[in-house]
């Protein structure tokens, strides 16, 4: 976009300037319009999402875009409204918002409710679209609209005084659409631009399937006066839902089917009269045409696919499979190298989001390239004139990144302490941005923020502007820009609980109530004092654009705005009247006191007046001299029940098109009325004067005295088409009202600007080196576009100075993504900042804390990060130190090196003794993870035990199987393991051995050992009778194959103690005996009998035939009779064997898996976790779990395996 034009975005012009929506609906009884009322709810849409969000606006001269999808789409041939009178138009003008604009949805060629918030902003001939921000939205559609009762006195009590005696009649032809009485959507595009051709889309859409069920299309060659059924030609059974204008060739026409029917496009170049049909295997969502090659195409899928085409979507190419809803963009002519490059914003492989470029025909995933490295907030990115705006959230606070001209990103600088919760671009016009923030004390207002030329730093303008909800979720701001003059804007502030109009007239420094009118309609006075009472505007544009809204203004028509308000203390709904300005909103006259709608006709030179009522109507009211004097013409000679107008978008040929019908049933209803024949004739230099713009008298209106060429008020002629706006303008002199407060100050009372409390005036110099110079700010800044010269520029433009010399102070170092904790292996990427020094002249190092260090001569080649790669987990000591000849300073961060965690093994005792300490050890793999957080949950506690450590200590005081689970924290990464732990007051186990045939058939795996353990249970229940609840068995892992027998006591014995423990024995003595006597034994497979024994102590063996030995033998002697003498002391006071371990686990759907016992024999095996690799296998023979009680130690292997670490990138 060049600078200084006021144009809209080339790739919307046709959805802002050339393109409509009608409503049209009506109940099906009574005399009255009520369409909402009896019309099913439109379909639910989802909210706005916070984040970046966009601003509802009017399109502005040069197309506004919203933030980050709210831009107007040219793709389209206008808005769309919903069924059932909501809006659901995606063709949204280019205020763009930080978060708060959803992510897509909604129908084809809509953004969906991304495209919300919108500050109102005047056009030629564009309507504020509702919840704009459409992507390649549709051509105009609605549903037929109810109109608010009017107001004020009676239509033939004003028509007294109202010029002319008779009633003059307009012409005008009416054309009924026949058969689509049923339809309750209709579409319309006129291309204006001296075509006379008009389409019309009508649609059924059927409430109960959300679908269109019926379409008909409509073409007129003679400016509506007749219209042609195309039905036929594009096919009787094609079901049509939208219709499309290329913005560059309004010849070229695209039509899309009902995906409920079919997914197919029918394509046009001939403006509308044949149409081919191509196939398609996805279904459009939203369209975006390129703003300068009229067959390029972008198509986003509902399936959030990206396609493109660059032969008018005859065929479509892939270009990305996870695109944002609304967040992809064209190229901007001279910003962007390649026409063809696309802006999207993707989810990549890892999950993030991510800003990407790439051209449309090499965007694989290789010629992607992130002109930002780091992921972005969902629903962020807006790519929109100069400017290209991220946000990134990290710490709980959103940070928000800008690139000027494609250059680096820079973070945007709001004052210190704003805290913003919501961010709107409101403009980016004339190499300034223009911002709406919700700040951590504001709930239904926004603070008004002003740029530079870099959209880096920003200063207050305005306090507490009005905002609210529209019918999509989306923010709207009460800011409106008036057209056809730089700098003047009107806002709806909020002053204690009070709504108040205020107008500046040099882009927000200055701020001033709307002096009221001083008589009323009637010629009364009118007593209104400022500050006490004052003109107050509703600033909101109509969700309808087949109304004129409640604000508009004209580029073609400088100074004149016609609004809807009323006149008291705030501003309110009743008591509203239509009030006009004539000089750029300085004085103000009441022209109805009812509502009307208002249109600009011929160049904004006469105006165009239509009751907005509910009852039928068939008179206009035109206005030759702004407003002062109006003329009643009938358009109709049968009342209409209006449902909306359009005027011809090509302005010079004088045409409105009204729409409506004659009565509740009756046929759609096309009124063409030409206003050529009320002009007299043409204009000559006689018929104009000049007007000169001004602030309250003040002739310098941002910094230039501006003298505008006018027709004469009254003068009943016709500009004609080749009307060029006469402007003349010199410069004036630099006064205090052309700068406003830099960066970093506040404008006190004094009119002075003086730093804030939390600025450092001298921390701007940093970038600078000594020996250089910098350009030290006076605390002012003029104001962008402003073209004053001389005077006090010299006073206050920023000082060129030396550069000082400064120590470093305030170094801080961070992380790219705010972060403390990384993965082993991957990039971590450091970001050092400081807040004042020399950054060309500061030698700066940093430590990794691994033992590697890099050194930098300067901050140069450290502004985008310091990368490193960890090869081992912990956590490490990042050091940063700063240093110039002045100074130093230091900064540090701890930061975490993990791996992350893949399994974790619960490692417990089977069977653990009541109030006695139990250890219990998580074993994860792999074992080099770094630092790791440990949650112990034991039973029904609600609250864990949290520890650093892989082991705890407990104790268990409630008998039956308790419950143990362990949950591991690394990172990002929470994994956990559980098991149960039968609970005894007493306890007596065994170890046992098998036939050596069973170790021929040991698989040694998990699942086979518990198996065999149930086996060996019920083999030893059916031989003793003693019940299943009383015996568990471990079988361990290795070989020989090797078990563990638990005998519990019965359930419900602790009472019985002493008893219970005798009743314990004789079921030992049984358990004993059948094992003594090989009874117990079970069948593995088809002659294959295994022999379950009791493991027997081997001791070597008391020989020695030698007489000299004599002594030695005793000794001997003496060594069996004191281990028989231990033997029968262990047994005699029921004492647990010192030697025999437990390791097992119970699970509900598997069995539990025994860790088995280790004897003291040279043939019992040795179970480490470094013999396994894999986790499956970890689980079983990872220890040697020896326990002296129900305490655990865990042996030392024999094996040199290891266990996997982390793989190093």
């Amino acid at each position: 976009m060049e600078k200084g034009t006021r144009r809209p975005p080339p790739c919307r012009a046709a959805l802002l300037a050339w393109t409509w929506l009608l409503l049209l609906s009506w109940c099906c009884t009574g005399a009255e319009i009520t369409c909402r009322p009896c019309s099913p709810p439109s379909p639910s849409r989802p909210p706005s999402p916070p984040g970046l969000g966009q601003e509802q606006r009017q399109p502005p001269p040069r197309g506004w875009r919203s933030w980050p999808g709210g831009r107007a789409r040219g793709s389209a041939a206008a808005a769309e409204l919903l069924p059932g009178g909501e809006p659901g138009g995606r063709a949204g003008p280019r205020g763009a918002a930080l978060r708060s604009a959803g992510a897509g949805g909604g129908a084809p060629g809509g953004r969906g409710p991304a495209a919300a918030a919108r500050s109102r902003r005047s056009s030629e001939g564009r309507r504020a679209l509702p919840a704009g921000g459409g992507r390649g939205v549709p051509a105009a559609e609605g549903q037929r609209g109810g109109r608010a009762q009017p107001r004020g006195p009676a239509e033939e009590g004003r028509a007294a005084r109202l010029r002319g005696a008779e009633e003059p009649r307009l012409g005008s032809t009416t054309f009924a659409l026949t058969g689509d009485a049923a339809h309750n959507q209709a579409m319309v595009h006129w291309s204006g631009h001296n075509s006379s051709v008009i389409l019309i889309l009508t649609k059924l859409f059927d409430f109960n399937l959300g679908s269109v069920t019926e379409s008909s299309l409509w073409r007129s060659t003679d400016y509506g006066t007749t219209y042609e059924k195309l039905n036929d030609k594009v096919g009787l059974k094609t079901v049509l839902s939208y219709l499309y204008v290329s913005p560059t060739n309004k010849r070229k026409i695209m039509l899309l089917s009902d995906p409920e029917v079919e997914s197919s496009i029918l394509i046009s170049s001939d403006e509308g009269a044949t149409y081919q049909k191509y196939r398609l295997n996805f279904y459009i969502q939203s369209l975006l045409f390129h703003p300068k090659q009229e067959e390029w195409i972008l198509a986003y899928s509902l399936d959030q696919k990206l396609y493109s085409s660059m032969d008018f979507g005859r065929k479509w190419q892939l270009m990305h499979e996870r695109v944002t809803p609304n967040r992809f963009y064209w190229s901007v002519t001279g910003l962007d190298k390649e026409p063809d490059l696309v802006h999207m914003e993707a989810r990549t492989a890892d999950g993030h989001t991510h800003y990407l470029t790439c051209r449309i025909q090499e965007c694989s995933e290789t010629k992607r390239s992130g002109p930002f490295s780091r992921s972005i907030d969902i629903s962020s990115l807006v790519v929109q004139d100069e400017y290209i705006f991220i946000q990134v959230t990290a710490g709980g606070r959103a940070n928000y990144y800008v690139s000027y001209r494609r250059e680096p990103f820079a973070q945007i600088k709001l004052p210190k302490y704003s805290l913003p919760k919501d961010m709107h671009i409101i403009s980016t016009d004339e190499n300034q941005v223009f911002a709406a923030v919700q700040e951590w004390n504001q709930n239904d207002t926004y603070n008004l923020y002003i740029s530079d030329t870099r959209g880096v730093y920003f200063t207050l303008a305005l306090e507490n502007v009005k905002s609210s909800r529209g019918l999509e979720g989306n923010i709207i701001i009460d800011l409106y820009e008036v057209a056809g003059i730089k700098g003047i804007f009107l806002a709806n502030r909020k002053i204690d609980d009070q709504i108040k109009t205020f107008i500046t007239y040099n882009k927000g420094r200055d701020w001033r109530l709307l002096q009221a009118p001083d008589a009323n309609l009637r010629g009364d006075p009118v007593v209104c004092q400022l500050p006490f009472c004052s003109l107050h505007l509703h600033l909101q544009l109509s969700e309808n654009p087949y109304t004129s809204g409640s604000i508009s203004s004209k580029e073609t028509a400088p100074g004149l705005l016609v609004a809807t308000g009323n006149i008291g203390s705030e501003l309110s709904d009743t008591d509203v009247g239509v009030f006009i300005s004539s000089d750029g909103g300085n004085s103000w006259r009441q022209i109805f006191e009812e509502e009307y709608n208002v249109w600009f006709l011929d160049w904004g030179g006469a105006l165009v007046a239509m009751k907005h009522t509910s009852v039928p109507i068939r008179h206009m009211w035109v206005s030759f001299d702004e407003g002062r004097s109006w003329s009643k013409y009938s358009f109709t000679s049968t009342p209409l029940f209006v449902d909306g107008s359009l005027v011809d978008p090509g302005i010079e040929n004088q045409i409105m098109t009204v729409f409506g019908h004659f009565s509740l049933r009756s046929e759609w209803q096309l009124v063409k009325v030409d206003y050529q024949s009320i002009f007299t004739w043409r204009c000559n230099k006689d018929d104009y004067q000049t007007w000169h713009l001004h602030n309250q008298g003040e002739p310098c209106v941002m910094g230039e005295r501006k003298i505008y060429k006018k027709r004469k008020p009254g003068a009943q002629c016709s500009l004609g088409q080749d009307y060029s706006q006469n402007v003349v303008s010199e410069p004036c002199v630099c006064s205090q009202g052309d700068f406003e407060c830099d960066y970093g100050y506040e404008r006190h009372s004094n009119n002075q600007c003086v730093p804030a409390f939390w600025f450092s005036p001298s921390s701007l110099s940093k970038d600078c080196s000594i020996g250089q110079s910098y350009l030290n700010s006076t605390g002012y800044r003029r104001i962008v576009s402003n073209n004053c010269t001389d005077g006090l520029r010299e006073k206050y433009m920023a000082k060129l100075e030396k550069c000082p010399g400064k120590a470093p102070r305030g170094l801080h170092i961070l992380t790219t993504d705010g972060k403390l904790v990384t993965e082993q292996g991957h990039n971590a990427t450091f970001i050092i900042l400081m807040e004042e020094g020399d950054l060309q002249r500061t030698n700066i190092q940093l430590d990794f804390g691994d033992g590697i260090a890099v050194s930098y001569a300067n901050f140069s080649p450290v502004e985008d990060g310091i990368r490193h790669v960890y090869k081992s987990a912990g956590i490490f000591q990042v050091t940063a130190y700063a240093e110039n000849s002045l100074g130093s300073d230091t900064a540090v961060l701890f930061l975490h090196v993990v791996c992350p965690v893949e399994h974790v093994h619960l490692s417990v005792p089977f069977v653990a003794v009541r109030n006695k300490d139990v250890n219990i050890t998580a074993v994860v793999w792999p074992s080099q993870a770094g630092t790791l957080t440990y949650f112990w949950w034991f039973g029904n506690s609600t609250k864990p035990l949290i520890t650093l450590e892989s082991s705890i200590s407990y104790i268990f005081a409630v008998e039956g199987m308790n419950t143990v689970t362990v949950q591991v924290s690394a990172g990002n990464t929470l994994i956990q393991d559980t098991k149960e732990i039968a609970v005894h007051e007493y306890f007596q186990s065994q170890l046992l051995s098998f036939s050596p045939n069973l170790d021929y058939y040991n698989p040694d795996i998990p699942e086979w050992r518990q198996d065999i353990g149930k086996v060996i249970k019920t083999a030893l229940a059916q031989v003793t009778g003693i019940p299943d609840e009383q015996i568990l068995v471990a079988v361990f892992p290795g070989l020989p194959t090797s078990a563990e027998l638990f005998i519990l006591p019965h359930k419900n014995t602790t009472e019985r103690r002493k008893s219970s423990e005798a009743d314990l024995e004789q079921v030992v003595e049984i358990l004993f005996n059948a094992l003594n006597q090989n009874l117990v034994q079970f069948e593995l497979k088809p002659g294959v009998e295994v022999i379950v024994y009791v493991t027997q102590l081997t001791l070597a063996p008391l020989v020695d035939s030698s007489t000299g030995h004599s002594s030695s033998a005793m000794l001997m002697l003496l060594s069996v009779v004191f281990v028989g003498l231990a033997v029968f002391l262990i047994y005699k006071f029921k004492r647990k064997i010192p030697w025999i371990n437990i390791y097992a686990q119970v699970q509900h759907d598997k069995e539990q898996e025994m860790i088995g016992s280790v004897s003291q024999s040279e043939n019992a095996p040795k179970i480490t976790l470094s013999e396994f690799t894999d986790p499956e296998e970890l689980m079983d023979k990872e220890l040697d779990t020896r326990v002296m009680g129900s305490i655990s130690t865990i042996a030392n292997s024999e094996s040199t395996k290891e266990i996997p670490n982390c793989t190093s990138v």
